[in-house]
């Protein structure tokens, strides 16, 4: 008989000591990290976006950790692709370690994921700039007249659903609801799955995400974000809008001091943090609660 495939989730905010706690059961157990952080995906940038260093990815098997040229779009859709190749490579008697900050990526290992093809952000901005003057009843009877099926599901027709209805059925032809009807099963159904979310205390975590940037300056973030530049990206890339590569930006063009840079760059942390811990508190409300790198609350 078969046993069952085991898998952990170490969800959490940015700062809060996941990669940590993910390389420490990974050497205690002998798994395999699979990183489930959409700005980690991406290369060039390791040390502004917090991936493991060298040395930790020498002491476990990490996966999906800079594995996407910057200059490209990895949507949630490749993502799941990307880490259902994984799974069928990886041992199956390992234990497998997801961790990371991206709650998309943690919603489809356990319930499904609804494989919506990448609207440009050119279309999603045009029908954001339709619909900006509109009240709740007209955008609601925009939507009704151009995707009615997905307007029938939507109670309240606040602008950012709106939007992204309207986007996909203009890009596809096909009706928002129609994607979501076709979501498949979380990857990870039927194996034996342990969840938790680091939950740290507030303060702590706003004095670790202030070191992180000081840390960062000092170790060569500034580099890596000259590099990103000199390939004259586009804008509107992912890898583009990673907290920290403004902020440095405008300090090498001497917009901000480096102080100013730091302190921008930490507030946007902070806010980032606030999104995550608000998506895990409504999204992943009954998964187990753990403070500073994995410490039992």
């Amino acid at each position: 008989m078969t046993s069952q495939r085991r898998a952990v989730l170490i969800a959490g905010p940015t700062a809060s000591g996941k990669s940590a706690l993910a390389l420490e059961r990974a050497q205690a157990n002998g798994g395999v990290i699979i990183n489930a952080d959409a700005m980690q995906v991406y290369d060039t940038l390791r040390i502004v976006t917090a991936r493991p260093s060298v040395e930790d990815e020498a002491l476990a098997e990490h996966c999906l950790y800079g594995a996407v040229p910057a200059a490209e779009r990895f949507s949630t859709g490749q993502w799941v692709r990307a880490a259902q190749a994984v799974l069928g490579d990886v041992d199956p008697t390992r234990e497998l370690i997801f961790v990371g900050g991206t709650g998309l990526y943690f919603e489809a290992l356990t319930n499904g994921f609804a494989d919506v093809p990448e609207i440009s952000p050119e279309l999603t901005l045009e029908v954001q700039q339709e619909i900006q003057a509109l009240g709740e009843p007209e955008r609601m009877a925009l939507l009704e007249a151009e995707d009615p099926a997905t307007a029938q599901r939507l109670k309240v027709a606040d602008p950012q659903r709106v939007t992204r209805a309207i986007a996909v059925k203009r890009a596809t032809g096909r009706a928002l609801s129609s994607f979501q009807d076709d979501q498949q099963p979380g990857l990870l159904e039927g194996w034996l799955v342990e969840r938790m979310v680091l939950s740290p205390d507030r303060d702590v975590l706003r004095e670790r995400i202030a070191l992180r940037f000081e840390t960062m300056f000092a170790s060569g973030a500034v580099e890596e974000v000259e590099a990103l530049l000199s390939m004259h990206l586009d804008p509107s890339l992912p890898v583009m809008k990673a907290i920290g590569v403004r902020e440095i930006s405008d300090w090498l063009d001497g917009v901000h001091s480096r102080d100013e840079a730091i302190t921008l760059a930490t507030i946007a942390t902070h806010q980032y943090a606030k999104r995550q811990r608000t998506w895990f508190r409504n999204r992943m409300g009954d998964w187990p609660r753990f403070g500073l790198e994995g410490a039992a609350l």
